[in-house]
């Protein structure tokens, strides 16, 4: 007998019903999970030759599911952080399905079972304060575009925003009296405010007032008025950063990202002594965890802790060749 074509009816209710409706899901988040599905989608109509509207959950077992997230790999050339986003988004899926379909239990719990691949963690890159510095003076501030980028860098270095909060930015968001601060929504629409410093004040009162304050505007719009897209974002960086290596040379052998500078605002606070606690309530982390990998990546603070210890005394050994005989025995 035939499987029933229920996929497609479960895929649509688990967006409108429980990402939407319940969770109220971001649209970043509707909009990855939706990408997953998609690809899903192409890859059973492909493999099975099946519409993915007729498509059946019995189809979509843990082989197939495992195929799939190996096919992410080897054709797209997915890593293994890629995989684990994509298989984060079925297994949110598959849960729901285990309340609305209970009759595909067993299949869903083997989904469930499908591990995630180990990630191998690397240190977090950050710009160092001249690196920062060359940055920001590389800026043709004659211009408005130039005004715009130098005033939206500073921004992000000084208070971590990510790139997503920082374009989200509105003018009625940046307070710039007593107790100067942005106010933007992060991940998990968690609203927070993040202080500033009187040089970017400085910066942003002057770029307001050019601009014309009517509250409603977007802080850094694009040419057009309308929000800058996370590609306008690191286009403007990687042109920038290409003028500061001149200055800077180490420059050129970092890959600079607006979330690099989200990292490199995190260790300025770090080697300012601020508290864990404190650096994870000003980036909007959920926790301290993900404060770890700062502390990984602080040389600073291990050569201070090496500086503590009482290190083995040794000598190093000077070379003396064997003599004639027993060289020549050796190589027998």
């Amino acid at each position: 007998m035939k499987a029933p074509p229920d996929f497609a009816p479960l895929c649509q209710s688990f967006f409108s019903k429980r990402l939407i409706a319940q969770r109220k899901a971001s649209p970043h988040t509707v909009s990855a999970y939706a990408q997953t599905f998609r690809l899903l989608a192409r890859y059973a109509q492909k493999r099975l030759r099946v519409p993915p509207s007729q498509l059946s959950l019995t189809q979509l077992d843990a082989t197939f599911i495992s195929g799939f997230l190996d096919d992410l790999e080897s054709s797209r050339s997915n890593g293994a952080r890629s995989r684990n986003a994509r298989l984060a988004s079925l297994r949110s899926f598959y849960h729901y399905a285990a309340l609305e379909a209970p009759q595909h239990t067993g299949l869903i719990q083997r989904v469930l079972a499908i591990p995630y691949k180990r990630l191998a963690r690397r240190l977090v890159a950050y710009l160092t304060r001249p690196e920062l510095d060359a940055l920001l003076g590389s800026v043709d501030k004659s211009t408005w575009l130039g005004r715009r980028n130098h005033a939206m860098l500073l921004v992000a270095a000084q208070t971590g925003l990510r790139v997503s909060e920082l374009t989200a930015l509105r003018q009625r968001d940046a307070v710039l009296g007593a107790g100067a601060h942005v106010r933007c929504e992060g991940k998990g629409r968690k609203e927070r405010c993040t202080p500033l410093a009187k040089p970017t004040v400085a910066v942003l009162k002057a770029w307001l007032k050019e601009q014309g304050d009517d509250g409603s505007n977007f802080l850094f719009p694009s040419g057009g008025g309308g929000r800058l897209s996370a590609d306008a974002v690191q286009h403007a960086l990687t042109k920038h950063v290409t003028a500061a290596q001149r200055a800077c040379p180490s420059l050129a052998k970092k890959r600079v990202t607006p979330h690099v500078l989200r990292h490199t605002a995190a260790m300025e606070l770090l080697l300012a002594g601020v508290d864990r606690a404190l650096i994870a309530i000003w980036l909007g982390h959920e926790g301290l965890n993900s404060i770890q990998v700062y502390l990984d990546a602080d040389l600073p603070l291990k050569e201070a802790i090496l500086a503590k210890m009482n290190p083995p005394q040794s000598r190093p050994g000077r070379y003396r060749p064997d003599d004639q005989l027993l060289t020549y025995l050796k190589s027998l």
